[in-house]
């Protein structure tokens, strides 16, 4: 499956002001990731009230459980 990932940034450094990565797969927009210096959020398409938040520390640890190791090239 392939994936369109596009991401809008206002700044070089993330400050007061998140910056987004849209995701869309072959059915359309999957969702929006909100990275800013204090957490990350993920906002799944035709949500418009909730999103989901986790601190820099979650989510490196949901990553590390969670996550398929590969090699870095």
């Amino acid at each position: 499956m392939a994936h369109e990932v596009r991401i809008r940034i206002d700044t070089a450094i993330a400050r007061h002001k998140d910056f987004e990565i849209i995701v869309k797969g072959t059915d359309g927009k999957i969702g929006t990731i909100l990275v800013s210096k204090g957490n990350i959020e993920w906002r799944p398409s035709g949500y418009t009230v909730n999103k989901f938040r986790l601190t820099w520390t979650k989510f490196a640890e949901l990553m590390e459980k969670n996550g398929k190791s590969v090699k870095v090239p």
